[in-house]
């Protein structure tokens, strides 16, 4: 995913340090070239040499260690590098990056670099709520610097509060929105909707499919990390929403419908990926049930038809790709979907298909539009993500 990319890790004196082992280990797994720059503190907390074994480059602390054969010097590196990420970030780095000082190896690069810049502070809350360390953060975020803010819980010094560096996983999602993917959609408004609606019959009970949103959550995130403004339309799932994309939660087939005909009129991209249920229960029978002996009945009623309301309402030059999940005649039934719903792409998968389906993290689908027909071969729901978002930029 990585390939070709390089990213320096800078890693500053706190107790969260322990933390940048396991992301440059996720990093170096995703085949990028790693260099970590570490302050005299932070070797306090975690050795270099963990470092320079997940990455196979050297961690350089002093600006003048000569104890090795050094071949990149700070301006080399800033030229080479993609993201510059400091995290943990302390109250004193801060102060340095936002005020231009440039005293050690991390500082001295950090300003050489001309990549994206991610800066992720973890200290005490009362030092991350002082009003000169607020001041130089807002500094950072003035010259285009990346300021992820830090996450509330019980600290290192036992207080609670914000102050606590991220997860792994957050920080890793930081660096791959900023240089994953090229960002052809910058500028761009995309609404996604995903997972499956659950129709209630009563309090307890509800109808509902087996979709788990894996795909819309993937289009979602390919879709940020191409530097589009997203909104996830989301029924419940198990998944983690990605980062920075706009999450609005919905249950029932009516509340999506809602929803999504309030905020299309914005969008430049819209994208129908939930299994929206066709039927919902519409009211209990007292006849029915009479005549049962008091067994619960109930009549069904239709749904609204997102995909079709999307196509009869667009506005001009607003793309709409819709999902077809078929048992038969795919293409045939897709393209007739195409049509009637008046939309510019349909996904269309089959069921029975190994490696396709809900709760795969494979697909395989075909890409049915006016033009023609695109058979795609089993891919991560990330890379047929790609796929769709290549064939909307390109149209």
């Amino acid at each position: 995913m990585l390939k070709g990319k390089t990213v320096v890790l800078g890693v500053t004196g706190s107790i969260a340090a322990y933390k940048m082992a396991n992301l440059t280990s996720m990093l170096t797994k995703l085949q990028c070239d790693v260099h970590v720059l570490m302050t005299k503190n932070a070797t306090h907390f975690i050795n270099p040499i963990t470092f320079e074994t997940l990455t196979g480059n050297k961690c350089v602390v002093d600006t003048f260690d000569r104890n090795f054969n050094y071949n990149i010097e700070h301006v080399a590196l800033g030229d080479k590098a993609d993201a510059f990420l400091v995290a943990p970030a302390s109250a004193d780095v801060i102060g340095k990056l936002a005020n231009g000082i440039a005293d050690d190896m991390l500082t001295t690069t950090f300003l050489a670099c001309k990549c994206k810049k991610i800066v992720v502070p973890a200290m005490n809350t009362n030092m991350y709520e002082n009003a000169i360390v607020q001041h130089n953060i807002k500094k950072l975020n003035r010259y285009d610097v990346e300021v992820v803010e830090p996450e509330t819980g019980i600290l290192a010094c036992k207080a609670e509060g914000k102050g606590r560096l991220p997860s792994e996983e957050i920080l890793l999602a930081y660096i791959l929105k900023g240089i994953h993917l090229e960002k052809d959609l910058i500028g761009k408004k995309v609404l996604v909707t995903a997972g499956a609606t659950r129709e209630a019959i009563d309090p307890v009970r509800y109808i509902t499919n087996h979709s788990t949103g894996k795909m819309g959550y993937a289009i979602a995130r390919i879709a940020m990390h191409r530097g589009a403004d997203v909104t996830l339309v989301s029924c419940p799932t198990n998944l983690t929403p990605p980062i920075c994309v706009e999450v609005i939660n919905v249950e029932s087939a009516a509340q999506m419908y809602k929803v999504v005909k309030k905020i299309a009129p914005d969008m430049d991209i819209i994208i129908k990926a939930a299994a929206v249920a066709d039927y919902t229960p519409a009211a209990y029978s007292e006849k029915k049930i009479k005549k049962k002996e008091g067994d619960r009945t109930f009549e069904l009623a239709r749904t609204k038809d997102i995909l079709s309301y999307l196509g009869k309402h667009r506005k001009e030059g607003q793309f709409i790709c819709g999902f077809s999940m078929e048992t038969e005649n795919l293409i045939e039934n897709s393209r007739k979907k195409l049509e009637s719903k008046n939309v510019d792409l349909i996904v269309a998968n089959n069921l029975y298909t190994e490696g396709a389906g809900f709760g795969s993290d494979t697909n395989i689908v075909t890409l049915i539009m006016e033009e023609g027909v695109v058979e795609l071969p089993c891919m991560s729901k990330e890379e047929v993500a790609e796929a769709i978002l290549d064939v909307i930029v390109n149209k």
